[in-house]
């Protein structure tokens, strides 16, 4: 029987090299080297062991951490190889006992958040000039293959015991968790019949089929795997546009300041946590003066040039609502400060987009917005007077589910568009929230990036541009009726509802994962074939078998 793994505490995200316990970063010219090396007893529960280089979302944070670091503080490095440190086994995947005693929640979050990472990496391949190789010196098996399939090249050693396989369905009856399935055809461009045949192959395929079935790119004897490696690894570091040298741009911590309460504070984002309402209230705060324009200045700003911090705060918010506040299902999006200063960094980031620090910045918002919406929460956006969404901080008002704007003729209230709008910051769907916002009425687009100036509420409403913009007699109430309403629907519901509104028009490989892979997963982790008392994740370890309805739903 399933046994239920201990309560993990508050988790923080922020971690740096010195702290990785599971991880080894080296540099070497352009090249940098991620080794992995999980430690059996540093999993964030004492009841189980990452053996055989398995991995928790601890693995996972440490991860996303060294990936961030390498984009902002070693922009000398142009390919990143991706290798374990153990002999004859690369990673076997996600930790399947971790998996099997972890609850709903949990399990679902874990896919989102190693989901983002691995799509974050092919985000750095295609913007950043950053190459990603798999150097698979060993067995790689599950998200071990999801980890190599997410980079750009994989190789595998050619002994007579490594192979690649994604063994979820024959052994666990759930899915390949982190898009295996979806990169296998999309990606590697593998055939389908061929693809149907690995999916349910426990054991997996190895050395010449492995290269012939276009699951890896090349096999290589031990002998002469370490060369191969190095030789690919340099080969594909010339194509980037990186510099050639650093300074880099160091990822001071975010010194956030946590109260019991669930309520975070840090320089420029604050969340407040209503656990009884099951609310919380993140706000975001406009620049207090002009942010750096000039290269040097910014580079000499550092960590602390504002549209960076402020979107690492807000990531950080994020993450910490989805593993800690499970229960709050609906959250007030807040912008406050002087709108003038968020158009004008975003003048300075569209003025300076081509340097590879405004560039990875760029990117970093545009993923943290991602992570806004993908995440299973209700977000409404509340616009009063005061508030700063413009340019970029209005793509939080975009990405919101409704968006509600005071109409008070005492008090002034606008809101504006900037050219970042138009296209900086993409959605996985590969078009602007403004284009998802008016799919139907394409014109509007235009029409609205066009307009002079700001729009006041009875603008912004006509033009589409929110939900709804009561005066002030009918303000209070109606807020609070559509919070306090949206707290009695059912989580669920309201989780597949949001993921099929949020993404209208075009699909692509990141969709699919985010919405096909995890929509399915959702359910399959609740099926009695996998979580029953005689599920294959229940039984997986133990003497029993597992035993299936065969019914097909």
């Amino acid at each position: 029987m399933a046994t239920a793994v201990s309560k993990i505490g508050p988790l923080s995200f922020e971690t740096d090299p010195g702290k990785y316990r599971h991880w080894k970063l080296t540099f070497d010219g352009p090249v940098a080297t991620l080794g992995m090396d999980v430690q059996e007893d540093g999993g964030l529960s004492p009841d189980y062991k990452l053996k055989l280089n398995s991995y928790d979302l601890g693995v996972d944070i440490e991860l996303n951490d060294a990936l961030q670091r390498i984009r902002f503080e070693h922009p000398e490095t142009h390919t990143v190889v991706i290798t374990s440190l153990r002999e004859r086994i690369f990673c076997a995947g996600a930790n399947i006992f971790m998996l099997r005693g972890s609850t709903h929640a949990w399990k679902v979050n874990f896919c989102k958040f190693t989901n983002e990472t691995r799509c974050s990496m092919e985000d750095s391949s295609a913007h950043s000039g950053i190459k990603f190789l798999a150097a698979l010196n060993g067995i790689c098996a599950g998200g071990g293959y999801e980890l190599a399939l997410a980079c750009d090249e994989i190789v595998l050693v050619d002994d007579s015991n490594s192979a690649v396989s994604l063994p979820e369905t024959a052994l666990l009856a759930v899915l390949p968790g982190t898009g295996g399935l979806t990169r296998v055809v999309d990606k590697r461009k593998v055939r389908r019949d061929l693809a149907d045949i690995f999916g349910t192959l426990a054991e997996g395929v190895k050395g010449k089929r492995a290269v012939e079935w276009r699951l890896v790119d090349a096999v290589y004897p031990l002998s002469k795997f370490k060369d191969a490696v190095k030789e690919r690894a340099l080969k594909m570091a010339q194509s980037s546009d990186r510099p050639t040298s650093g300074p880099g741009v160091t990822l001071t911590p975010l010194n956030a300041q946590v109260a019991e309460s669930g309520s975070v504070e840090y320089s420029s984002v604050s969340l407040t946590v209503d656990r009884a309402k099951r609310t919380a209230t993140i706000i975001v705060r406009a620049p207090q003066a002009a942010v750096e324009s000039s290269v040097d200045a910014i580079m000499a700003a550092g960590a602390e040039f504002w549209p960076l911090r402020v979107f690492r705060e807000l990531e950080d918010v994020i993450l910490r609502l989805r593993t800690n506040e499970p229960e709050v299902g609906t959250v007030v999006l807040k912008a406050e400060g002087d709108p003038a200063l968020v158009m004008q960094a975003d003048e300075v980031l569209l003025a300076n987009k081509d340097h590879w620090f405004v560039r990875e910045t760029i990117h970093f918002i545009k993923r943290t917005l991602k992570r806004v919406d993908l995440t299973a929460r209700s977000f409404f956006a509340i616009i009063e007077p005061g508030n700063a969404f413009a340019g970029t901080l209005f793509e939080l008002a975009l990405a919101a589910d409704r968006s509600y704007m005071l109409n008070d003729d005492d008090q002034a209230n606008r809101i504006q568009l900037s050219p970042v709008n138009a296209g900086l910051y993409p959605m996985s769907n590969d078009i602007t929230r403004l284009q998802a916002r008016f799919y139907g009425e394409p014109a509007k687009v235009g029409e609205v990036l066009a307009h002079d100036g700001a729009f006041d509420p009875t603008e912004a409403d006509e033009a589409g541009l929110v939900t709804s913009a009561p005066d002030s007699i009918d303000w209070d109430d109606e807020v609070r009726m559509a919070i306090e309403t949206r707290a009695t629907l059912s989580p669920d519901a309201l989780t597949g509802m949001e993921a099929n509104l949020r993404f209208v028009g075009p699909e692509t490989m990141e969709t699919r994962i985010f919405g096909r892979l995890t929509a399915w997963q959702n359910w399959i982790f609740q099926r009695p074939n996998a979580v029953g008392p005689k599920g294959a994740l229940t039984s997986y370890g133990t003497s029993d078998r597992a035993e299936f309805d065969f019914g097909r739903t």
